[in-house]
């Protein structure tokens, strides 16, 4: 496997922000996506980008507020707004070697070990 690695996770206030970075090293993948696991939950899906197209999704919760993007060399970030203690958790970066079902954890090849992100009240 590919070793992906996330950073930017930190501790903020309500409606702070955070921008996460996920790093692939040695390959392009055909897409990037980012999990989260709060607490005690499962684990989710958060937003998924494709490196060709560019074609973007977003869980309902993300949507106006977080933003995926690519940046150069294998990067990719996922800006995140207005944030809310809810949105507390391990963030996971995650790689398709071709472009699936965006939100299906077992079509995912490579996961990053994550970043904790805490949002206080």
């Amino acid at each position: 496997q590919v070793p992906l690695v996330e950073s930017g996770g930190g501790s903020v206030q309500t409606g702070g922000s955070l921008r996460l970075s996920c790093a692939a090293s040695g390959r392009t993948w055909s897409s990037y996506a980012w999990f989260r696991q709060a607490p005690g939950k499962e684990r989710e899906f958060v937003a998924r980008i494709t490196w060709g197209g560019g074609s973007i999704f977003y869980a309902d919760f993300a949507k106006g507020r977080f933003t995926i993007s690519r940046g150069i060399k294998n990067i990719v970030y996922l800006q995140m707004n207005s944030l809310k203690p809810e949105d507390t958790g391990v963030y996971y970066c995650a790689t398709q070697s071709y472009v699936g079902t965006y939100n299906d954890e077992g079509q995912y090849d490579s996961w990053g070990q994550g970043t904790q992100v805490t949002v206080s009240s």
